[in-house]
C-alpha cells in the first residue's frame, strides 16, 4: 500500500510539474541503471583489489627470491673463503711436515756419514772359488774404517767385474759395519792353443787367463781370433764363437758315452771337418760337420770298444743318411 501510495504521489508530482510523460517505468529504468552502475563500480573495485593482491604477491615473491639468492651468494662466498682457508692451512701444514722431514733426513745422513758406528769393520766375500778373497777385496778398493755409506755399490761391483773370472758381483751393506761381496765366477772349460801358450776359455768364449800350462782342460786347436785380440777379458771373434757352439754339442755327444773326460783336444780349424783326439785311447775321431753327432759318436764308441788298445783313426765324417759306414784305420807308426 505504501508503494502504491508513493507511485501515486510521484504521478501527482509529475502532473503538477507538467511532466505527465514520465511514467513509473522510467523511474524503474533509472533505478535499474543505478543498480547496474553500483554493481560495475563494485566489480571494478573487487577487480582492482584482486589485481593489487596479485601484484603485491608477485613483488613479495620476487623480494623473497632476491633474499634467498643473496643468502645463497653469501653462503657461497663464506664456503669459498672457508675452502681457501683450509687449503692455506693444509699447505702450511704440508710445508711444515716436509721441512721437518727434510731436517730429520739431513740430520740422519750427517750423523751416518760422520759417526764411527758406521765405519767398515768387516769385509766378507761369498761364492768365490777361482779368485781368492784378497784379490776380490783389493779390486773393490774397500777399506776398513772407511764409512760404510761413502762408496757406490755399482761402481764397486764394476771394479770387481774387471777380473775376467768374475761374471758378476753384488755388494750388500750389513749395518752397522759389515760389507758383503757376492760373486758369480766364470768357469774354465777349454784352453785355446795359442802361440805356444794357452788361452783359458769359458763356455761363452771369454778369455779368462793366458797361461803357460793347460791345466788338464780340453784344448781347442785352430782358433781364428787375431793375436792382438787374444787378451784377458776379451771374447773370441764371431767365427770362433760359432764354432764354440759346435764344440759344446760335440762334448755333449761324447758325454752320452762317457768319453768327454777322455777328449784331449778338438780341432776347429774347419767347421766342416771337426775332429777330436782321445789321448787315453790313442785314437783320433773325424766327425765332419755338426750333423748327426750323437749317431756318429755311437758308431765311434763301438769301434773304440772293439779296437781297445789300438792306436789309429776313426772316420765318422760321412753322411750317415746316405748309408756311410763308420770305419777304423789303425796306425802302424805307433
Amino acid at each position: 500500500m505504501a508503494k502504491k501510495k508513493k507511485e501515486a504521489d510521484m504521478n501527482l508530482y509529475y502532473i503538477n510539474h507538467g511532466q505527465a510523460s514520465k511514467t513509473i517505468d522510467d523511474e524503474k529504468i533509472k533505478r535499474k541503471k543505478a543498480k547496474e552502475r553500483e554493481k560495475r563500480i563494485k566489480e571494478n573495485k573487487v577487480e582492482k583489489e584482486e589485481n593489487f593482491d596479485l601484484e603485491t604477491e608477485t613483488v613479495i615473491q620476487m623480494t623473497n627470491r632476491n633474499k634467498i639468492k643473496k643468502e645463497e651468494e653469501r653462503k657461497r662466498k663464506i664456503s669459498q673463503e672457508e675452502k681457501r682457508r683450509r687449503k692455506r692451512n693444509k699447505k702450511i701444514k704440508f710445508l711444515l711436515k716436509t721441512f721437518l722431514l727434510l731436517a730429520i733426513i739431513i740430520g740422519g745422513i750427517t750423523f751416518a756419514l760422520v759417526s764411527p758406528i758406521f765405519n767398515i769393520k768387516d769385509i766378507q766375500v761369498a761364492n768365490q772359488n777361482q779368485v781368492n778373497v784378497e784379490t776380490i777385496i783389493s779390486l773393490s778398493e774397500l777399506k776398513t774404517e772407511e764409512n760404510i755409506f761413502r762408496f757406490s755399490k755399482n761402481k764397486t761391483a764394476n771394479k770387481i767385474e774387471e777380473n775376467p773370472y768374475i761374471k758378476s758381483a753384488k755388494i750388500h751393506r750389513k749395518f752397522p759395519s759389515t760389507v758383503k761381496i757376492e760373486v758369480e765366477e766364470r768357469e774354465h772349460y777349454y784352453s785355446a792353443d795359442f802361440l805356444g801358450k794357452y788361452a783359458y776359455l769359458d763356455k761363452q768364449g771369454y778369455i779368462l787367463e793366458i797361461g803357460e800350462e793347460n791345466k788338464e782342460k780340453t784344448i781347442l786347436q785352430g782358433i781364428k781370433t787375431p793375436e792382438d785380440q787374444v787378451v784377458e777379458g776379451n771374447r773370441l771373434n764371431e767365427e770362433d764363437l760359432e764354432k764354440l757352439e759346435d764344440v759344446i754339442k760335440i762334448m755333449n755327444a761324447t758325454k752320452e758315452y762317457n768319453l768327454n773326460d777322455k777328449v784331449k783336444s778338438i780341432d776347429i780349424s774347419n767347421k766342416n771337418e771337426y775332429s777330436i783326439y782321445l789321448e787315453e785311447e790313442k785314437k783320433k775321431v773325424y766327425l765332419g760337420d755338426n750333423t748327426n753327432l750323437s749317431n756318429k759318436m755311437l758308431y765311434a764308441n763301438a769301434i773304440i770298444e772293439e779296437e781297445k788298445g789300438k792306436a789309429g783313426e776313426i772316420f765318422a765324417n760321412g753322411d750317415l743318411n746316405q748309408k756311410f759306414r763308420v770305419y777304423f784305420k789303425e796306425s802302424l807308426n805307433v
